[in-house]
């Protein structure tokens, strides 16, 4: 069967996309390097705009449980949580329902949420109910032919939130290809496989898992993703990294380990590139570099600012073909009397601090290895080891970076108390911040806390995950819609839909008074 029914969405909000992904000057680890071989770490940031006044369209399809277990209290809960995404909708976006038990149900096409749409799916959604059996890969089979099928795509983005609170009784949903769709998985009580939802997240380009405790409310998780989705403001994002051999003086460049994006390097050229996929608005992605460099102590005895490497990057953003963004300069000092120390400004100190976190998502994933393998002791000994080593980074920016990771260390420390605590909580908390961690995006790490963990939320996310807990205080207070979202952040920052090309034409101001200044610098 073809789903190629679709429902054509309005228009999306559309503007001009300069400076809707930027590039940050490269940072290094140290101030110099020797004139002899050597390594250069270096850290390259792409950033997202802060502003959501354009954005592209959401396709969604959400993948429900409704097998025998989620009766009562998680059926009415995750009722609650859908209620509340289908009331944030707009007609630019679209959604569909798909439930699965013994076998998978398409509710509804994918329809544009108008008001008429939005009452007739919360009809749908208030007639779930819960029995069967738990086939998690017939609902995500289905789910992904609905996004497959699609007759309208242009400026669209193709995701899925999948829910369930239980094992998998049929065929194995790990060995289902999603292809390009995103898919945010969200594991619902101590009873789910919560290694199965997380390798399925982590299997789609940029997904993450969620840890939703029993107990918890879905509707603060499912708010938050939704919070990126409702600003997704570029498609397809790139960042390569060419090596200059021949002109320069770079013979390698390696990405450090620590992420879960496409890495692919030409081994002709040496050419590296990443593939990113969506960034929502708010939102970054960090890759830390190590550069070897040639021995050029035969013909050099002074210092120089060597070259090492450019980056570009690129996306695609309202149906516009890719387009190659400006490039950024990577080099370096290199001079006879190299420290050879981790540098002292503010920039060696953020490649620090994000070399630490690396290895502070590492310790997570060993410690819950050994969980796994019942060695609770040895576990937490691994996590109080990645607590000291947070002694270490100092930054300018505050302690919003350190606390946080303290905080996640602290509650997985106590997760790992004993076997029982772990088996109901420990290991999909763990799998939670692994895949937020590796995919540098916010995933809910358990539960709807104060305290729980925010690394990589974005503002919009914070603003729904307020909505979201005064909606489950009272269902029936209206929700503003996404379109309503936007017009407050104009009020609160009135600059904002032109802030994004002014702030990008500034920068070309500044490079290209920079790239005179080199011009002009030998004569001066």
């Amino acid at each position: 069967m073809a789903f190629n029914d679709d429902e054509k969405p309005s228009a999306s909000n559309i503007g001009r996309t300069k400076g809707l992904v930027t590039i940050k000057q490269a940072k290094y680890f140290k101030d110099d390097a020797a004139l002899t071989t050597d390594t250069v770490t270096a850290e390259v940031e792409i950033n997202a705009t802060s502003s959501t006044v354009v954005r592209e369209g959401l396709d969604l399809v959400a993948v429900l449980d409704v097998s025998g277990t989620m009766a009562e209290e998680k059926l009415e809960s995750m009722k609650k949580a859908m209620v509340f995404v289908i009331m944030k909708l707009t007609p630019v976006d679209r959604l569909s329902i798909v439930t699965f038990s013994d076998g998978a149900t398409r509710l509804n096409p994918l329809r544009s949420m108008t008001t008429a749409a939005q009452n007739d799916l919360k009809a749908l959604v208030d007639g779930l109910e819960a029995r069967g059996a738990t086939n998690i890969k017939a609902g995500l089979e289905i789910g992904l032919a609905v996004l497959a099928d699609r007759v309208h795509t242009k400026a669209r983005t193709a995701n899925i939130f999948l829910m369930s609170d239980g094992h998998q009784n049929a065929g194995d949903a790990r060995q289902v290809n999603p292809g390009q769709v995103t898919i945010y998985s969200f594991g619902f009580g101590q009873h789910t496989d919560h290694q199965l939802m997380s390798d399925i997240a982590k299997r789609s380009p940029g997904g993450t898992f969620s840890s939703v405790p029993d107990g918890s409310k879905v509707s603060i998780p499912f708010s938050q993703l939704l919070g990126g989705l409702l600003t997704v403001v570029a498609q397809d994002v790139e960042l390569t990294l060419t090596p200059k051999k021949d002109e320069g003086d770079v013979d390698t460049i390696v990405v450090a380990p620590g992420t879960d994006y496409k890495t692919t390097t030409d081994a002709a050229t040496g050419v590296v590139t990443i593939t990113f996929g969506t960034l929502f608005a708010g939102e970054g992605r960090r890759v830390v570099i190590t550069l070897t460099l040639k021995d050029v102590s035969a013909t050099d005895n002074e210092e120089y600012n060597a070259p090492l490497a450019e980056a570009q990057h690129s996306f695609t953003a309202q149906g516009r073909p890719r387009e190659a963004q400006v490039p950024q300069d990577i080099q370096i000092k290199r001079t006879p009397t190299p420290s050879q120390a981790p540098g002292a400004s503010s920039k060696a100190r953020q490649v620090q601090a994000e070399i630490a976190r690396r290895q502070h998502a590492e310790a997570i994933r060993q410690a819950r290895l050994l969980a796994d393998d019942g060695l609770l002791d040895d576990a937490r000994s691994t996590l109080v080891d990645a607590q000291k080593a947070l002694d270490s980074i100092v930054l300018d920016d505050g302690k919003k970076l350190v606390s946080s990771l303290r905080a996640e260390l602290a509650q997985l420390i106590k997760l790992m108390e004993t076997k029982e605590i772990y088996e109901a909580q420990g290991r999909a908390y763990a799998l939670a911040s692994e895949t937020s961690h590796g995919r540098q995006r916010y995933s809910a790490r358990g539960g709807d806390e104060d305290g729980d963990v925010r690394l990589f939320a974005t503002p919009r996310m914070d603003t729904y995950r307020e909505q979201a807990k005064n909606f489950e205080k009272d269902p029936t207070a209206p929700v503003p819609t996404a379109d309503e979202d936007v017009k407050q952040e104009i009020l609160a920052n009135p600059i904002s839909a032109v802030s994004t090309e002014l702030a990008y034409h500034l920068r070309m101001a500044i490079q290209a008074l920079q790239a005179i200044e080199k011009i002009v610098a030998p004569s001066t």
